[in-house]
Order: C-alpha cells, then sequence, then structure tokens
C-alpha cells in the first residue's frame, strides 16, 4: 500500500510537520525543497543539496508595480510581523492575503534576536504563495543575520529560538522515520550527519537546519534574494556600494543562492563579510543624515539604469522612525520593532506608482 502511494504518504507528512513546526500548511513548490535535502560531507562540514535545483532563478529586477510596501528588520518577533502586514493592508486578521496585487519587500534579519523565527519565515512563505495567485507578491531578503547563522554564528539566538529549533528537529526527525517505514520512499537523509552529537540540542539543531545545504536554509533562504530592483527603487539590506555593481548584482544573488544550497563551501562571498559587505554597509543608513554618503549614494544609483532610490535595513533608527536622507535617495526603515531590539511601533514604507513615498503606522 505505502509503495503505490508514497508521494502522498510523503507530502502528507511534510504537511503534518509543517503545521506542528510553524503553523502553516505551504504549497507542494515550497514542501519540494525540503523533499530534496540530500547531506553529504562537504569542505567545511556543510550539508550539500544535490536534490536542488541549480538554476533555480533568483529574481533581481522586476519592473514597477502599482502598489510596493518595504517593511524592515523583524528578528523573530511573530506578533510584531503579523502587526507590520496588518498595517500595510496586505493580510486580515486571520492572516489571509488581502493585498491584491501589491508586492511586498521585508528587507531581511527575519532571524535572531526573537524567539518565533521558523513561525515568521513559515507565515511569509505562505503568504508569498498566496500574494502570487492574487497577482501580487512577498520578497524576503537575506540581511546580515542570515549571513551569520548558515556561517554558525549563533551569538544573537535567543533560548527561546534554540528551543523552536529543538523542536523543529524532532518533528523533522519523526516525520523522516515515518517516510522510511513506507517501501517507496526509501532511506531518508540523516539531518544531523556530520554535526557533533556534544554540541546542545537547541544549538545542533539549529546549526544542521541553516548551514548551507540545510533543510531550513535550503528550504527558506536559498531562493530569497540579496539584491532586488522593483521599477527604480533598489534594495539592500545594508547598502549597494560601487564594487557590487563592478561585481554584478545578478551575479551576488546566483551565487549567494549556491552558498546557501551548500554548492560554494561553509564560509560565505566576500561581498558578505565585513562593513563593506551588501548586508553590512552602513554608508546610507546612520541615522544622523549629515555622516551619510550621498556621493556615494549618487554614483550607486547612477550606475543602475532607471535607480533613483534605495531602501535599506539594518541600522534601527529609533526614535525617528522610518526617515529618508540624501534629497529622499534612501530610506531607511529598520525601525526596531522586535521585542529583542527597540520593541518599537511598526512602521512601513509605501511607494505608489514608482513614485509617491509615505510612510504607514
Amino acid at each position: 500500500f505505502c509503495g503505490q502511494v508514497s508521494n502522498a504518504v510523503s507530502s502528507f507528512v511534510d504537511s503534518f510537520v509543517d503545521f506542528i513546526v510553524g503553523g502553516q500548511i505551504l504549497s507542494k513548490h515550497a514542501q519540494s525543497s525540503a523533499n530534496s535535502f540530500h547531506p553529504a560531507a562537504g569542505a567545511g562540514g556543510e550539508a550539500r543539496n544535490h536534490g536542488g535545483d541549480s538554476g533555480m532563478g533568483i529574481v533581481t529586477r522586476i519592473p514597477a508595480v502599482e502598489r510596493l510596501v518595504a517593511i524592515g528588520d523583524i528578528h523573530g518577533d511573530l506578533a510584531k510581523t503579523r502587526e507590520s502586514l496588518r498595517i500595510a493592508g496586505v493580510v486580515d486578521e486571520d492572516d489571509r492575503w488581502i493585498g491584491g496585487k501589491t508586492v511586498v519587500v521585508q528587507v531581511g534579519d527575519v532571524l535572531d534576536r526573537g524567539g518565533q523565527e521558523l513561525k515568521v519565515l513559515y507565515l511569509l512563505e505562505k503568504l508569498k504563495g498566496e500574494a502570487q495567485r492574487h497577482g501580487g507578491d512577498l520578497h524576503i531578503m537575506n540581511g546580515n543575520h542570515e549571513v551569520m547563522n548558515i556561517e554558525g554564528d549563533f551569538r544573537y539566538a535567543t533560548k527561546e529560538a534554540l528551543d523552536e529549533f529543538s523542536a523543529w528537529a524532532q518533528w523533522y526527525r519523526r516525520g523522516q522515520a515515518l517516510k522510511e517505514r513506507c517501501h517507496g520512499l526509501g532511506r531518508q537523509p540523516d539531518v544531523f550527519k556530520n554535526v557533533r552529537k556534544s554540541i546542545p540540542d537547541g544549538v545542533r539543531a539549529r546549526y544542521a537546519a541553516l548551514r548551507p545545504g540545510g533543510p531550513i536554509s535550503s528550504r527558506f533562504l536559498a531562493h530569497h534574494p540579496t539584491i532586488l530592483i522593483v521599477g527604480s527603487t533598489v534594495f539592500a539590506h545594508g547598502g549597494i556600494l560601487p564594487s557590487h555593481l563592478d561585481y554584478g548584482l545578478e551575479k551576488i544573488n546566483a551565487e549567494v543562492r549556491d552558498w546557501i544550497q551548500g554548492r560554494k563551501g561553509r564560509q560565505a562571498p566576500g561581498y558578505l563579510r565585513g562593513k563593506d559587505a551588501v548586508v553590512w554597509a552602513r554608508q546610507y543608513s546612520i541615522p544622523v543624515e549629515s555622516l551619510c554618503d550621498c556621493r556615494l549614494l549618487d554614483e550607486v544609483l547612477t550606475g543602475i539604469t532607471g535607480a533613483s532610490r534605495m531602501v535599506v535595513g539594518h541600522t534601527i533608527q529609533a526614535p525617528f522612525g522610518i526617515n529618508s536622507a540624501c534629497r529622499n535617495q534612501v530610506f531607511r526603515v529598520d525601525v526596531g520593532m522586535s521585542s529583542g531590539c527597540a520593541n518599537t511601533a511598526p512602521e512601513v514604507l509605501e511607494i505608489r506608482h514608482d513614485t509617491v513615498v509615505r510612510v504607514l503606522s
């Protein structure tokens, strides 16, 4: 019996684990990334997702849209995530997409400082599918905290977050064990392969899930852009510098995807590391406007065809909230909303018809 309905059994198990861990049932497309995890020893001990689609495209540029919304750093706060989405007018009280053709861009740093990171990732992934079915979209970007966690730097992970990953690991392994009982599915990959047993459970689970090629990194983070251009608006977590332009924005997105999927070793590419990294740069986000490098920003925007503004996160703007600098050439949207940061009231940035910009709160 199991041999005849193995795919149905696998899908049911994945949906069950998704609901227990993330509180959501995701689409079959989203589930397929989890099913393709096949770890193997690699340089630096990363897992390699050989079953994934190496050609999975990362969109770098999309045309202007009627309504565009930017949301800043979330840092594991599910309640503030929901509040932000409701301020944006794209979800109802039951977390269903009502934004129509609105395109939402969350600028990265979903991970760290909060205790509900997985639930946030699952919610955003669920809403992305709903948005696309209604002609809209939801793009979640990679920030410096995603990069840190993929590299195994958990210094900002909370106890609650480690507990959440421990629970994920328990249910994930139970799901794998159920699949192994079906003759048509065969032996399932060991999520903890090459992960030392001496590591505390929460840290061990987090490392296994988020390392390059890990089930959570491959399933969620690998298809998130690091750079995104929507019409005339350029998005990056930290900021784009001339060196990033010279290297190639599409190339950066493609290489980051490959690294997260376990195809490029354990360590992040150079443009993701250090103070001038695309996810670490603060040249445009220092709250004191006089300290922003407007000349550098203008040079970068001039070098991107059709670009007129940049939207960045990364640097908390409290107590100012979302604000602009350099004659509205940059908007800074990290308001420190997470209870693990400044615990401020959420705000979102709205851009209509690629020209009219306002803050919603």
